[in-house]
């Protein structure tokens, strides 16, 4: 009876370790730095999206892009928070009132520059649903939304939906170099099933692809 406790005992504590090894890992916890900058977001964002506003997916953009750095500088020029290069600043300051003022510095313009921007390419794209939709403006944001355009019409000519990024449109490369091509797939990625979480479970309101 004594060596069946102890068996049934080491059986049990065998299945409690793997039970907790099962278990996934918990979700970063959202940088210090972006609490003050959450009430803004989700202003700006509501303003341009509506009341429904993936809040969540815009804040794992920033994330990825500065790490909510107002001053960041990437090596090839970008700035601000939205990483946005001069020449993309100054277009988007001319097309809208709201960024005239062209200062990707300053936190509050390049809060509502990113989730203007992502408006922009989202509205300018088809896809077969919001998920496939949302993942494409995030692919256009980092590489232009001509290469979607140009994604498309490879997935298309080979035998794949063109409307669907997951596992069609994101597996075909109609001309970037090979670095380029990994770090556009790359970055929807990331955003959407890397960071995103970290915002959902945070409560910073809704994101894309449940």
């Amino acid at each position: 009876m004594r060596q069946q406790l102890l068996r049934f005992g080491r059986h049990l504590i065998v299945l409690l370790v793997a039970s907790c090894t099962a278990l996934p890992a918990p979700a970063a916890d959202v940088p210090r730095a972006a609490h003050q900058y959450r009430s803004e977001l989700v202003r700006n964002a509501r303003v341009v999206w509506g009341m429904d506003a993936p809040v969540s997916m815009f804040a794992a953009q920033i994330h990825q892009e500065s790490a909510w750095r107002p001053g960041a500088v990437s090596v090839v020029g970008a700035q601000g928070m939205a990483q946005f290069m001069p020449a993309t600043s100054s277009w988007i300051a001319g097309l809208y009132p709201a960024l005239a003022q062209n200062a990707p510095f300053n936190p509050s313009w390049a809060l509502r520059a990113l989730v203007t921007y992502d408006r922009y390419l989202y509205d300018r794209i088809r896809a077969r649903d919001d998920c496939e939709r949302m993942a494409m403006t995030l692919s256009a944001y980092n590489g232009g939304l001509g290469w979607i355009s140009r994604d498309q019409k490879r997935a298309s000519s080979a035998g794949l939906d063109p409307l669907i990024w997951w596992g069609s449109v994101e597996t075909v490369n109609a001309g970037r170099s090979a670095a380029n091509w990994r770090e556009n797939r790359a970055y929807p990625d990331r955003i959407i099933h890397h960071h995103q979480p970290t915002y959902v479970a945070a409560s910073w309101g809704p994101g894309v692809c449940p």
